[in-house]
């Protein structure tokens, strides 16, 4: 994988680093992050880890985790370069308004701008941890079990436990070499798919039936009382809207979840050729061909009959 030279040269020649995760981060975002701060670390570099909220419960077993903040006051006096990962753009990690002196992208999603002084955005790349792995050993900083841990959990959010179209050789020589590294395969799937909390499982059974079903397209929806009845929370629906899309007729699955502040906020999910990061842009979204997502202040109504024409369209 060919990393840009003039990041490379960011890295060695710059410092200290605010590494930033987008809002309700991932495991891809999450394991980047982690990874790629013990990489700088390990090369002399001081890193700051940026998360306004807070890590999921479900990633909670990634080493280093506690390294993230939520206040940027007192980092900001340190004058950092800003590093976004597995995102492009400040909004996406609610840092929009605040100025750096450079700002650095490393990034696999589709939907993307021109925010950044150096750019690496590599859509063909499974995930972003893909990407980090690379990095780490241009930086020739040697990969611990903490770092191999972190990176062999964000590829395995972002390609499905290695089930998913973005599955290539290159994603499972990269997983060997993490494993060789000290990565476990087992434990990570256990604390990934299963530690669930009954109440979980009992939303994601509400959650599934609400299914709704027309011309290969499946949303399901969450409200807040359905929160409040099994004292759960939204960071509980992560994986939930990858159901649907088990059925083998479906093209496109939809989870909709209530915000706390009104509207709801919608993650896509697709097989083959659907190319649902084109349907999330049409409402102001975006993300991964396969993977994406959006928000919105529409009734419940209104935005389910607009997916589904959407769904319809996608798949003409």
């Amino acid at each position: 994988m060919r990393i840009p030279k003039e990041l490379l040269s960011a890295f060695k020649e710059e410092g200290p680093f605010l590494i930033a995760a987008h809002i309700d981060p991932d495991g891809d975002a999450v394991g980047s992050v982690l990874a790629l701060s013990a990489a700088l670390e390990a090369i002399g570099k001081k890193t700051f880890l940026y998360s306004r909220d807070p890590v999921p419960k479900y990633f909670k077993f990634l080493p280093g985790r506690k390294k993230f903040i939520s206040g940027l006051r007192p980092v900001l006096k340190k004058d950092p370069v800003l590093v976004l990962l597995d995102c492009n753009s400040p909004e996406r990690a609610a840092l929009e308004g605040y100025r750096f002196r450079k700002s650095i992208v490393i990034d696999h999603h589709e939907t993307e701008n021109d925010f950044g002084n150096v750019r690496w955005i590599n859509h063909k790349a499974a995930a972003t941890g893909v990407m980090v792995y690379y990095l780490v050993k241009a930086l020739r900083a040697k990969i611990t079990k903490e770092m191999a841990t972190n990176l062999y959990t964000a590829i395995s959010v972002d390609t499905g436990t290695f089930r998913y179209s973005n599955t290539t050789s290159d994603v499972l020589r990269a997983s060997a070499e993490l494993v060789d590294a000290g990565a476990e395969p087992n434990r990570i799937a256990v604390c990934l798919y299963q530690t669930w909390e009954y109440k979980r499982f009992m939303l994601l059974v509400g959650a599934l039936n609400t299914l709704d079903v027309r011309d290969g397209v499946a949303v399901i929806h969450i409200t807040k009382r359905m929160y409040r009845a099994t004292g759960t929370s939204s960071e509980d629906t992560e994986n939930f809207s990858n159901f649907p899309r088990m059925i083998g007729s479906i093209r496109v699955a939809v989870l909709l979840r209530e915000l706390d502040q009104g509207g709801w906020k919608a993650s896509l999910r697709s097989k083959g050729a659907v190319n649902v990061a084109r349907i999330a842009e049409r409402f102001g979204g975006g993300g991964h061909r396969n993977a994406a997502g959006f928000k919105t202040n529409s009734d419940l109504k209104s935005i389910k009959e607009a997916l589904f024409r959407a769904g319809r369209r996608s798949g003409r």
